[in-house]
């Protein structure tokens, strides 16, 4: 007889990120294998969400407590309806020799959360995993978005629900409620008052270089079918006037973004005069966007010296 080792080639790498859909829309992107060996390949395509030992992972300690904050989760954020967020077709079947399959993965989000993750297997003969790919997006309530900085949240959902007025809500939507959230910033405790959404800005400086640091925003407009309003998303800042004189510079002032488009919006900082080592800027300033409706976030501007 004469041995033979199955191979495959996947057009899609480690990671396939669906971007951002609105709630209750879905969202499909495909990838290819190709069959590189002499054999026929016999395929099965599985998610760690629907794994037979998910419900026992589930009472493990999250990974943002054991892993010092860091977000190594692979099954994130899921449906409140009790589907998976991400599903596959076809889950199963053959690959002739030196041909190639196309798959089919749909992003069906049906509440708002930028923390919809999971991880899909190619496994061959029941028993190898020839491919691993992680399957992120992200779900808006309203067509419009704010990317970047460092998360202040932690990006393990509950699913438990608290009542306000009679009404049951999902805790992730009940926190929106909270009267202030407390962050710890390097010795320095804010407190962020009402629902606004906050984004960490940090921005090291090398010391003895003559080049700003630099860092960036994108701000979104995601293209629907569905949605009554397909105006564009308009932008705007307040709070400027402060961050120039801390040596902060933001690249756009206002603009305009269409459904589908993505602006970047570049910030940087150097040092001013009277900039002290010791007390380093932390300003905060307000980012706007008007579409449908309109959303606030409050953009933490925090700026230090770094040796090179």
């Amino acid at each position: 007889g004469r041995g033979a080792m199955p191979s495959i080639v996947c057009s899609v790498g480690e990671v396939l990120n669906m971007g951002y859909a609105l709630a209750r829309e879905k969202v499909t992107s495909t990838f290819k294998i190709e069959n590189t060996s002499t054999l026929t390949l016999q395929y099965s395509i599985q998610l760690d969400s629907l794994s037979p030992t998910r419900d026992k992972d589930r009472h493990r300690l999250p990974s943002f407590i054991t892993s010092s904050l860091q977000r190594t989760e692979f099954v994130g954020t899921q449906n409140y309806n009790g589907l998976s967020v991400f599903s596959v077709f076809p889950t199963e079947g053959e690959v002739l020799a030196g041909s190639s399959q196309d798959f089919v993965v749909t992003f069906s989000p049906d509440h708002d959360s930028l923390y919809y993750s999971d991880r899909l297997r190619v496994v061959l003969f029941g028993k190898k995993t020839a491919h691993v790919i992680h399957l992120k997006g992200a779900a808006r309530d309203h067509p419009m978005f704010v990317e970047g900085g460092t998360p202040l949240d932690v990006p393990v959902e509950s699913l438990a629900v608290t009542r306000q007025g009679g009404n049951a809500l999902p805790l992730a939507l009940a926190e929106e409620h909270f009267d202030c959230l407390i962050v710890n910033l390097t010795r320095t405790c804010l407190v962020l008052q009402g629902p606004l959404k906050s984004v960490l800005l940090v921005l090291e400086y090398v010391e003895g270089k003559t080049s700003p640091a630099v860092t960036e925003l994108k701000v979104g407009a995601i293209e629907t079918a569905g949605f009554a309003s397909k105006k564009a998303v308009e932008f705007s800042w307040d709070g400027l006037p402060l961050l120039q004189r801390k040596g902060f510079t933001v690249g756009a002032a206002e603009g305009t973004i269409k459904p589908g488009q993505v602006k970047r919006i570049g910030v940087s900082w150097v040092p001013p005069a009277d900039f002290d080592a010791d007390d380093p800027p932390l300003v905060t300033a307000l980012l706007t966007l008007k579409g449908d409706v309109k959303e606030s976030y409050r953009i933490l501007f925090m700026a230090k010296v770094v040796s090179a």
